[in-house]
C-alpha cells in the first residue's frame, strides 16, 4: 500500500510559473517533480541547521519532549495549561 499523501496548491505569479516551467523542462522533469526536489533540498538544509520538528522519523510527543528539554531542562512547569490559557483570554478581553 502506498503511503498517504497530502495535496498542496500554490498560486504563483505568472513570471515565476514561467521560470519554473522552463527550469523543469531544461532538466527533463515535470514541474511537480522540480518542486518536490526543491522542497526536499530546503528541508534537508533546515534539518541540518538544527531546525526542530522537521524530521518525519519522530513522533509529536518526541518532538515536544525535545523542545521541553531544550527550553525548560525537562522540568515540568507548575500550574495547568488550561488555567494559563483561560487567564490570558480573560486578561486580553478585559483590556
Amino acid at each position: 500500500m502506498a503511503p498517504a499523501k497530502k495535496r498542496l496548491t500554490l498560486d504563483l505569479d505568472v513570471p515565476v510559473q514561467r521560470r519554473l516551467k522552463v527550469a523543469a523542462a531544461l532538466r527533463g522533469i515535470s514541474m511537480r517533480q522540480y518542486c518536490l526536489t526543491a522542497i526536499g533540498k530546503e528541508l534537508a538544509i533546515d534539518e541540518a541547521n538544527g531546525m526542530l520538528g522537521l524530521s518525519a522519523d519522530r513522533s509529536d510527543s518526541e518532538r515536544f519532549a525535545e523542545l521541553r528539554n531544550k527550553y525548560f531542562g525537562g522540568e515540568v512547569l507548575p500550574g495547568s495549561g488550561v488555567d494559563f490559557i483561560r487567564e490570558a483570554r480573560e486578561s486580553r478581553n478585559s483590556a
